[in-house]
Order: C-alpha cells, then structure tokens, then sequence
C-alpha cells in the first residue's frame, strides 16, 4: 500500500455524505435547547488555546443526559483536513427544567495539522456546539450551534509553542 491519506476510507473524509450512526447517534427520553455559545478569544495567537462555554436546558419534562458535543472546522488549510474533527465532549445530566452552563478548553494541539508533522496554521475556524455532529439528520430534534474564531501569527510547527 502505497497511498496512506484517509480520503474517502473514513467518514470524517467522506464529503457531504454522511454517516448513517454517527458519533452521539440515539434519542433521548426529553429535550434539550443550547444557546449562549461563547468563545475567548475570538481572536487568539497562534499557540494559545481557546475557552468554550455554552448553556444546556433541558426543556423536556423528564431528569435526562446530554452528550454535549463540540466540533472544529478549519475554513482553509494547507492540508486536507476532516469536515470537522471532534475536540471535546461530556456527558451531563440535567434536571427537568433546568440549565448547566458548561465550559471547555480547546487546545493549540487540537487545530494542528500534519505537514511532515504537526503545524499550527493561522486562519479561520468554525466551533459546533450540541448534542450531534453538524448537518446531522435525526428524527429527534436537536440542534448545533456554531461561532467562528479567528488564528493570528505565522505557521509553525507544534513543537514550537
């Protein structure tokens, strides 16, 4: 075997075409509403590692779990790169009724891409925040929210920082 790129051999490489279980695939017994979706700082160095928050409701009437989810899209890289690529997730019970404010860091490490090793890239990134991957067809209803956040400095390798 001589060609080693993921390319159409893993979904995270598929296109638009999407997976028929993806990662956070069930249904829940409630619902669930996100919004207030933060990041700090929008922009931020090349090396520096970005804090997420986001509130969850559970606007159902039953006591349930979430599997918050959060993606990370590059918006350009030098690099193929995955539609998105999963950066964090938790599993949080939430009383019926109530909100948890939750918070996350995504690190330098997590938007490095490999050229002969792992770089760090400026540019444009979109975060997804919620209880599936985005674009994700489900019968239950869920929703993703997303926010853009913006990489200054020059390339370097991640060993670098």
């Amino acid at each position: 075997m001589e060609n080693y790129t993921m390319e159409g051999r893993t979904y995270r490489y598929y296109g638009q075409e999407a997976p028929l279980y993806p990662f956070g695939y069930g249904l829940s017994y409630t619902t669930f509403r996100y919004r207030d979706l933060v990041l700090s700082p929008p922009v931020l160095p090349i090396c520096a590692n970005l804090s997420v928050s986001v509130v969850l409701e559970n606007t159902g009437l039953w006591d349930s779990e979430e599997v918050v989810q959060l993606y990370l899209r590059w918006e350009q890289s030098s690099v193929p790169v995955p539609r998105w690529q999963l950066v964090a997730f938790r599993r949080v019970a939430v009383l019926a009724g109530q909100e948890a404010k939750l918070s996350f860091q995504v690190l330098a490490e997590q938007r490095a891409v490999w050229v002969q090793d792992w770089r760090l890239e400026p540019g444009t990134f979109t975060l997804f925040a919620g209880g599936q991957q985005p674009g994700q067809k489900t019968r239950a209803p869920s929703e993703v929210l997303s926010a853009q956040f913006s990489v200054t400095g020059t390339a370097r390798p991640l060993h670098g920082c």
